[in-house]
């Protein structure tokens, strides 16, 4: 039986991603393949950290808005050193509101995954769902792809299709879209866990069907 991988989360807000990997690990998908060992929130009073004390999970606040002053390298360091500590395999952004430095994605050996509302590479950055909405597509989604240090832009892994409705707005489109978030997101890392992920510069190829 391959080794459990431990898991290190990057959060600022509510962490429901967090939530679904947490219960993935405990009784669902990633159970006996993966474990979360820490969060790191950069966001005083952020309700992800409420889930990671209700999952008996250690958690560290760093605020972001105290370190300005520091390159983004610098701040980062302080995230590399506590994840380290706990030897953390793969490291998840659950709505991390940062973008993160060379420096951290190379400490991880690349296997640092983030999750976006959108079929990337299409509505990028901090309002998918308002910028799906007013371009008037007809179908959205989600994506689950490595993190490089530009805004949503790192090799993909897995993307979820869900459609759009001439009545929609951000407040239904938005919950409809996070439903697949909670199953793509522990699913993409169950890959990593099974050594089913590829590589290949931009390219992920995943070995065998995925099943969602």
């Amino acid at each position: 039986m391959s080794k459990v991988k431990k898991i290190g989360a990057l959060a600022s807000g509510s962490g429901s991603n967090f939530e679904a990997i947490l219960k993935a690990c405990e009784n669902g998908i990633l159970k006996n393949k993966a474990k979360v060992e820490v969060l790191i929130c950069n966001k005083s009073g952020a309700f992800c950290m409420e889930r990671a004390k209700k999952h008996n999970i250690p958690y560290f606040l760093i605020e972001s808005d105290k370190y300005l002053h520091l390159p983004r390298e610098e701040f980062d360091e302080k995230m590399i050193t506590i994840l380290k500590q706990y030897e953390c395999d793969l490291i998840v952004l659950v709505g991390y509101m940062r973008l993160i430095s060379q420096k951290f994605i190379n400490s991880f050996k690349g296997n640092v995954m983030n999750i976006h509302p959108a079929l990337l590479p299409s509505f990028r950055g901090m309002h998918a769902h308002k910028d799906a909405l007013e371009y008037g597509v007809k179908v959205s989604g989600a994506t689950v792809h490595f993190v490089d240090v530009e805004t949503d832009h790192g090799p993909i892994i897995i993307q979820k299709c869900v459609p759009v409705y001439d009545t929609d707005t951000e407040g239904t489109l938005g919950p409809r879209i996070l439903e697949w978030e909670h199953k793509i997101f522990p699913k993409a890392i169950e890959l990593f866990c099974d050594g089913r992920l590829y590589r290949d510069s931009r390219i992920v190829r995943i070995d065998g069907e995925v099943k969602l």
